[in-house]
């Protein structure tokens, strides 16, 4: 689809959403740790680009667009915007101030948290002499060296593996993975609260929060109808500054496979298609792979006993991360730390799921997860791009 898909297919789309068949889901409950360097920073809410006169921040920008999409076929278009512990305060406060949107805004609340913990041996052996790194002078080597072996007796002293508590509460624990946020859909009643006041709602466009291109197609959202898959996947070609998985054949079988499941960093650059991680979901083909139906959202236990099944059979990642525990008087420490996650990508592995995949231009499928990237972005049409896109509020 890099190129304008087939009128038919468009048409079918417009007619999903004239229809009210659609709605919008954000993932924004993440840290953002890349962009802001672990500034601790609500990432949604960053005013980091100047459109049609002002700075804008990434969820007015999503706002826009879904405001553009109601006015052209005639239908508020729902549009949820997902949060965590650590987003969900300060989007509600931000969206109560000022929020001019004319469609349904929902609040898709997360309370899915991990518990840090103490990394192993291993894991620290292997950060220091398998990843690439620097190689310093001699002195400084010497210098990394120490570091690395009392970091080494740390994790030994402090037992491999326990649970991470010696510091302030929000340095221990760490959101869970974007895998989590649709869940929290069937989970807190905002999925069954929408499909009770809109029947005939079938499909979602789920996208995350920097991923500014991506909006209601009708021509991708036609080519999901049409084919009738459980879920469609929009990827793009890849460049060197993509990092994050792609589209690969596994054991004969097409699915996106995330970075942090290959082997050898090498094998992600053999990728062509980068994973946008912009999917079209169709709701009850996606229930019916947790086994449920719309009249089970009711059932509260129901529904946990089968995102905690379905969960089991998610692959976690085990990840590094770095924390800092503050003395006092300017002295503080950094350490190392492991936390899980679970990926929403790895849903199309499973066997029941029946996945399409769709090659979008770059435009639409970029995302913004370093700052750096803004230039860039400005420059190669991207910002006039979006821009076009959205419909501001007078």
């Amino acid at each position: 689809a890099t190129a304008r898909l087939p009128e038919r297919l468009e048409e079918i789309g417009a007619a999903a959403l004239r229809a009210g068949e659609v709605a919008v889901v954000t993932l924004a409950g993440g840290a953002g740790s890349r962009w802001s360097q672990g500034a601790g920073v609500v990432k949604p809410l960053n005013p980091f680009a100047r459109l049609a006169g002002r700075h804008r921040n990434f969820i007015e920008i999503h706002l826009a667009k879904s405001r553009r999409s109601s006015r052209i076929y005639g239908t508020p278009l729902p549009h949820i915007i997902t949060t965590s512990y650590l987003t969900h305060r300060a989007i509600a406060d931000a969206l109560e101030d000022d929020c001019d949107h004319e469609g349904p805004l929902l609040l898709s609340p997360g309370r899915s948290v991990g518990l840090r913990m103490v990394p192993m041996v291993r894991d620290l052996r292997f950060t220091r002499e398998e990843t690439p790194r620097q190689v310093l002078d001699v002195q400084a080597e010497k210098v990394q060296e120490s570091l690395h072996s009392a970091l080494i007796n740390w994790s030994r002293s402090q037992g491999e593996g326990s649970d991470y508590v010696d510091n302030l509460p929000d340095q221990c624990i760490h959101p869970v993975g974007h895998w989590y946020e649709l869940p929290h859909l069937l989970r807190n009643g905002v999925l069954r609260g929408l499909l009770e006041e809109r029947p005939q709602l079938q499909y979602l466009m789920m996208h995350n929060i920097d991923t500014v291109g991506a909006h209601i197609d009708p021509g991708l959202l036609g080519l999901h109808i049409s084919t009738q898959a459980a879920m469609t996947a929009e990827v793009i070609h890849r460049r060197l500054e993509d990092r994050g998985g792609g589209l690969a054949r596994i054991d004969g079988r097409v699915r996106l496979v995330e970075g942090l499941a290959l082997p050898r960093e090498e094998i992600e650059f053999r990728l062509t298609y980068y994973n946008t991680n912009t999917f079209w979901i169709h709701i009850d083909r996606l229930l019916g792979t947790l086994d449920l139906e719309r009249t089970d959202l009711d059932d509260e236990r129901r529904v946990a006993e089968a995102l905690r099944h379905m969960a089991a059979r998610m692959p976690t990642y085990v990840t590094l991360k770095e924390v800092k525990k503050r003395w006092g008087r300017g002295q503080e420490d950094v350490f190392p730390v492991t936390q899980f996650e679970k990926l929403w990508g790895d849903m199309t592995a499973l066997p029941e799921m029946d996945c399409g995949y769709v090659v979008v231009p770059r435009m639409r499928g970029q995302q913004l997860k370093e700052v750096a990237q803004l230039d860039g972005w400005l420059r190669d049409g991207s910002a006039a791009y979006v821009e076009g896109l959205c419909d501001w509020p007078n």
